[in-house]
């Protein structure tokens, strides 16, 4: 192809860009806020020329399974997280099961020489007040919950009692960030340490969260992001692994990718330069080495167009971290005023969250149930949402878990059970601005007053 060829493409898609950027703005043209009538959602998506010159490459190209934009992106990515490693898989869930599903091989290798895999009936550390697929993988698995209770105000796992509920079944501990407010990361490492256990922190709702300086991410054997368009950052679907070390991302990578032997990147081949000299036990001597699968794995790959709206997204990632900090203060310092009736949300010592939303607990001694106050704003267009599962336990998924056999609980779930009943949340990303975060005040302001009460 020649340079003027190149020339040529180039300029064409410099004007497809603008043309779909034009499209856009018609479909989507820039609202002004009427209070009361516009829709505050609790989570939206910005995008601009970035991410559509990205999405324009991909579309123009001749290969949609994964290339050089998951390549890019996983650089960037691994860079913000200390060098970490970074593998992208489909969605945040995605990306627990992968995490969770690399503990279980028998390939000591990788996991470490002195650390044992997950087997069924072995133990794992948890909560109940999650969202669903961060305890799934586990509870699918066969592994038995050890669950803990929760801190009201940050609502992560009650570490006082995290030494206690560690047996000689005991293998791992997984648990998230909630709603970006890091888990106590100090006493979780710790005891894992101690114990020898593996750590996995569902980080899909604190990605650019700090806990003692570091970003939450960057302490256990593997975190888990999720970039759905409800999050900090969108690929429209997508998630991702960050693993300890390289030997850990061949394994999530060989789960992800059917489980196969192979490292060798999709269309590529003899990466190793041994493809058909390795030996195995039962397979005939040289065997294809692409088609030797050495764990029972997925295929949970996305496409080409996530990690190209990711990679545009990651640049926009320290502004919209602002935003949401800032909208968290804005409410904090507007409601402050009613914290006889609102729980508000606090701030895990030693740490500095970018929150997913705005968690509040409607205590019991107030004269409305929480159930009315989401009314008063959902009729006011502002859009609320409870804490996820509150409780799993309670649902019919998990019905016919018998107590005892199949999960422990340590020290009682009584404020999971207050979440359930009790906590609902805002959004604080970075399509509210200063007027809306006013107006959302207001409205608290105006429901309090119906209520006979004036700060």
């Amino acid at each position: 192809m020649g340079d003027d060829t190149e020339k040529k493409i180039r300029d064409l898609e410099e004007r497809a860009v603008e043309i779909a950027v034009e499209i856009a703005s018609l479909r989507r043209p820039k609202k002004e806020f009427i209070p009361g009538v516009s829709k505050i959602t609790y989570a939206g998506t910005t995008f601009d020329a970035d991410e559509y010159r990205n999405l324009f490459q991909v579309l123009h190209s001749d290969w949609y399974a994964y290339g050089k934009f998951d390549d890019a992106f996983c650089r960037e990515f691994s860079k913000m997280m200390d060098g970490r490693p970074t593998v992208l898989a489909n969605s945040g869930s995605s990306a627990n099961l992968l995490a969770f599903s690399a503990l279980t091989t028998d390939r000591k290798r990788f996991l470490g020489n002195d650390r044992e895999p997950l087997k069924r009936g072995d133990e794992i550390i948890m909560t109940a007040s999650a969202f669903p697929t961060t305890n799934n993988p586990a509870i699918a698995y066969g592994l038995k919950p050890v669950f803990l209770d929760v801190q009201m105000g940050n609502y992560n796992m009650d570490t006082s009692r995290l030494e206690e509920a560690v047996s000689d079944r005991t293998r791992a501990i997984m648990v998230a960030h909630t709603l970006g407010n890091p888990f106590d990361l100090n006493t979780v490492m710790r005891v894992a340490k101690k114990h020898n256990l593996f750590v996995i922190e569902d980080t899909c709702d604190a990605l650019e969260s700090f806990y003692d300086g570091k970003r939450v991410g960057t302490f256990g054997d593997f975190s888990t992001y999720s970039f759905y368009p409800a999050h900090h950052m969108t690929m429209g679907e997508g998630g991702a692994i960050s693993c300890k070390d390289g030997g850990l991302k061949k394994l999530v990578t060989s789960f992800r990718d059917w489980g196969r032997d192979c490292w060798c990147d999709p269309g590529k081949d003899n990466t190793c330069g041994k493809r058909f000299d390795h030996t195995y036990k039962k397979l005939p001597k040289g065997y294809d080495h692409k088609y030797v699968y050495g764990e029972l794995g997925f295929n949970l790959k996305g496409t080409e167009f996530s990690p190209a709206l990711g990679l545009a997204q990651l640049k926009k990632l320290p502004a919209f971290a602002e935003a949401r900090r800032r909208n968290a203060k804005h409410f904090t310092d507007g409601l402050r005023k009613y914290d006889e009736f609102l729980m508000l949300p606090e701030a895990t010592p030693n740490s500095d969250p970018c929150w997913f939303a705005y968690p509040m607990y409607v205590k019991e001694n107030a004269p409305f149930s929480r159930s009315e106050i989401q009314q008063f704003l959902e009729s006011r267009q502002i859009m609320t949402r409870t804490l996820f599962s509150g409780n799993l336990l309670c649902h019919p998924a998990y019905a016919n878990m018998e107590e005892g056999k199949e999960y422990r609980v340590v020290g009682g779930l009584e404020n999971t059970d207050k979440v359930m009943n009790g906590v609902f949340f805002i959004g604080v990303y970075q399509g509210i601005t200063p007027q809306i975060a006013d107006y959302i005040v207001s409205s608290f302001d105006d429901f309090f007053a119906k209520k006979g009460i004036k700060r």
